[in-house]
């Protein structure tokens, strides 16, 4: 019987696929000549009484082979054999594979077999002649355990635990008697040696192929690396782990996935990077511990329990210095950062990849950092204004302004001249005043002083009946601010950071928890909190000692209401004859009250067609008079009281 691969166009078989020939060339002369196997349009598809026959006779006493037939075959392929064991020595995809994965001699025979009959419709129709049934396209292990008698591992190359398994090369397909379950190459392996070299479609969706610059192919196994910065520890990842190349990807989530990144690791030649950011799977352990032909380094924020890490030596180190170098700054942005923005390298690469897409704003690019983190939990202020908008006392001013240079100085101090940051790493301010006094605009100027964007947290989305559910919301807002840098604005702050209060029943326990898990998470904050309050003397004590900056909000006076006056009205509107000395006079208001007073004016003027007249301000201030429920009098009003006579104004409530 001759067997011809050529005149296909394919080209020459390489070694590989000679040796896999020579095995089925053989195999299939041995079923002619000594089994007997009958030609048959539909094999396997009945058995006939001469099928009986030869199965009786082979399971007596095995078939002789004819001398010259068994010298032949012997020949055939002891000379593919040695050419194909030379070849492994090569530069061919098939010997990296067989290399990166470690395997034996025999278990390559094996790879080869399998992958020619994978790879060739012709060899697949040998399988079914020699194996006598058109189900068995693919080489049975019953067919392997023959082709490869002892003491050559033969089918045992192919066992669960054996090491074309633990590289997720092959796999045996389930269900059906031992004897005829075919065994097959796996996809990815297929197309690596078909010349291609898309990765794995199995692979987690995040998954990355790296070649960084500076790896160390010397370098540890089984790598952990530790740290809040993720860019810093897929750097030590890089440099410390065993291997010059990286498969970098989060922790599958099914079998398969992690039978992929196994096997994309070997077939490309490549270590893995895990980047976890929970504790790692028992199948995670599993796969890393069969995975032993590779090295692997495991990357999370925290420290990985002992009883969930792999039953392997490894090498821990820890990186918690994460922030971002001059040169990180250079890399992302030309330059280097002069606005104080405490940024980690992975922040930096981010909000350099955003700044491409706004235009080259460094500001705008940090701004974004938190944006999809924390829009569902706190509301966004985009800083529109500055210094000049805020009307407060010089001392008042001075404070914000020290406010601002303390962020943006803060690694001057803390990090190049050593003071401790306590009694925490960020920056935790007061704004204490009655309503309307600015606190939320001195917020917004503050950010906008220092590039940043202002959160505004949502307490009717943080706070929660169900016990527990508050915390989680704040950890979830901190967690979001920490992924950018950010001013975190808590309004009405005695709501959260009240006094704690005599037990006297399981909420106030819980009321309690709450405030002291605020507590600790403001000490593990590294950005800026602004907490606002209408009461100062309600804020926990804790809360006062864990304060920088406090910033009372006084009522404006006289001079103060006159500058809110003329600041409300922008130039472009059409205003006539406002005497802006009697309102700052006559009335003792705050400025959002101003504010709100000089909109509602605006308003009526424009329904009216008319220019913004001082009746209509008056008209404006007496619906915000009627909102606070404060009395309307002469005295106030002076010439202007006839306007706003009517109904008597019910009574505040107390």
């Amino acid at each position: 019987m001759a067997v011809t691969w050529t005149g296909d166009g394919r080209g020459p078989p390489e070694a590989w696929e000679a040796f896999a020939d020579g095995i089925l060339r053989g195999e299939a002369l041995l079923s002619r000549v000594v089994r007997g196997i009958p030609h048959r349009d539909l094999p396997g598809l009945y058995v006939d009484d001469e099928d009986v026959d030869r199965i009786l006779a082979e399971l007596g006493a095995p078939a002789e082979v004819p001398p010259a037939l068994g010298a032949g075959l012997l020949g055939l392929v002891a000379d593919r054999r040695g050419r194909f064991h030379l070849s492994l020595r090569n530069d061919s995809r098939f010997a990296r594979m067989v290399g990166s994965a470690t395997l034996s001699p025999d278990e390559a025979e094996v790879l080869a077999l399998l992958a020619a009959v994978e790879m060739d419709e012709r060899r697949q129709r040998l399988a079914v002649y020699v194996q006598d049934s058109v189900h068995l396209p693919r080489l049975a292990l019953g067919t392997l355990d023959r082709l490869f008698p002892p003491p050559h591992a033969g089918v045992r190359a192919v066992a669960p635990d054996a090491r074309l398994a633990r590289a997720a090369l092959v796999q045996v397909e389930d269900g059906g008697p031992w004897a005829t379950r075919m065994a097959s190459v796996a996809r990815r392996a297929a197309w690596v040696l078909a010349g291609d070299d898309s990765p794995d479609q199995d692979l987690p969706q995040d998954a990355a192929m790296v070649d960084p610059a500076g790896a160390d192919p010397g370098g540890e196994d089984l790598l952990l690396v530790v740290g809040p910065d993720r860019a810093t520890r897929l750097g030590t990842a890089f440099r410390r782990c065993r291997g010059a190349r990286f498969v970098v990807t989060p922790a599958p989530g099914t079998p398969e996935g992690w039978r992929a990144v196994v096997r994309e690791a070997t077939v490309s030649g490549r270590s893995v990077v895990l980047d976890l950011d929970r504790e790692l799977s028992a199948e995670g352990r599993f796969w890393i511990e069969r995975g032993d032909h590779l090295g692997w380094a495991l990357c999370s924020s925290v420290e990985l329990a002992l009883d969930r890490l792999p039953e392997r030596g490894w090498v821990e180190v820890r990186e918690d210095d994460g922030r971002a170098t001059p040169e990180d700054w250079a890399l992302a942005f030309g330059g280097a950062d002069g606005n104080g923005h405490r940024l980690g390298r992975e922040q930096v690469r981010l909000a350099g990849l955003a700044a491409r897409g706004l235009g080259g704003d460094v500001h705008a690019a940090v701004r974004r950092l938190a944006s999809g983190h924390l829009d569902a939990l706190a509301v966004q202020i985009r800083p529109s204004r500055a210094w000049t908008d805020l009307v407060l006392p010089p001392d008042q001013l001075d404070e914000l302004h020290e406010l601002v240079a303390r962020h943006r100085h803060r690694e001057t101090v803390h990090e190049r001249w050593g003071f401790p940051a306590v009694p925490s790493p960020g920056l935790v301010a007061l704004f204490a005043g009655p309503s309307g006094t600015g606190k939320t605009l001195a917020a917004e100027v503050v950010a906008g002083q220092l590039g940043l964007d202002a959160y505004k947290v949502d307490l009717s989305a943080v706070v929660s009946k169900y016990i527990g559910e508050t915390e989680k919301n704040l950890e979830r807002i901190f967690s979001g601010a920490s992924a950018g840098n950010v001013v975190l604005f808590f309004d009405e702050a005695d709501a959260l950071f009240g006094k704690r209060s005599e037990v006297g029943d399981a909420h106030d326990r819980y009321a309690n928890i709450e405030v002291s898990y605020l507590l600790q998470r403001l000490e593990s904050y590294p950005g800026m909190v602004v907490m606002a309050t209408n009461l100062h003397r309600n804020i926990d004590a804790a809360f006062l000692r864990r304060i920088h900056v406090s910033v009372e909000f006084p009522m404006p006076d006289e001079e103060g209401r006159r500058a809110i006056w003329a600041l409300s009205f922008p130039p472009e509107a059409p205003t006539e004859a406002l005497d802006v000395d009697f309102l700052a006079r006559q009335f003792r208001i705050s400025g959002g009250s101003i504010r709100n007073a000089s909109l509602t004016a605006a308003f009526l003027a424009a329904d009216a067609g008319t220019r913004i007249t001082m009746e209509l301000v008056v008209l404006g201030l007496k619906r915000e008079f009627q909102k606070l429920g404060r009395l309307r009098t002469e005295a106030e009003f002076d010439r202007y009281f006839d306007l706003v006579r009517g109904e008597p104004d019910a009574a505040p409530v107390g």
